[in-house]
């Protein structure tokens, strides 16, 4: 079965908004390029963005990875309040749902409380600070 992996554009904080994320999965970052790792002639970064992120990776789980950049001025910029679409978090048990809820929504806006949904799992959504959209749910039935 083929994996999905979210990969989001930052403006320049992936690497401050992917610490955060570290912070609440755990794990440690499978790849880190920044822009001046790829400098070449052909190529050239701007001094003040050489030190952005180009790709960064966190593992997740067994097999899945959360990935982004940063968007470099030159090619414009990311409306952080657009829906970029949601990230899905299906939780092993509701106490990982709470720990993953209440860790990544610290400092953003809650959308819907975790709580029992009305379709039977144990769900909740919010925007981080960061204006990534998620969705944690446990499924006792799954």
């Amino acid at each position: 079965m083929a994996l999905i992996n979210p990969h989001i554009n930052f403006n320049g904080n992936a690497e401050e908004a992917f610490t955060f994320y570290k912070s609440v999965f755990g794990g440690e970052f499978a790849k880190v390029i920044r822009f001046k790792d790829l400098a070449s002639p052909e190529f050239p970064i701007a001094k003040k963005e050489e030190n952005k992120i180009m790709h960064i990776a966190l593992p997740i789980g067994k097999c899945n990875m959360l990935m982004a950049n940063d968007v470099p001025e030159s090619m414009g910029r990311t409306n952080e309040n657009e829906n970029r679409s949601k990230i899905v978090i299906t939780a092993e048990s509701k106490e990982e749902a709470d720990k993953l809820f209440n860790g990544l929504s610290v400092g953003g806006q809650i959308e819907g409380p975790i709580g029992d949904s009305p379709w039977g799992s144990y769900f909740g959504c919010f925007r981080d600070k960061y204006g990534i959209e998620w969705i944690v749910e446990y499924d006792r039935k799954k």
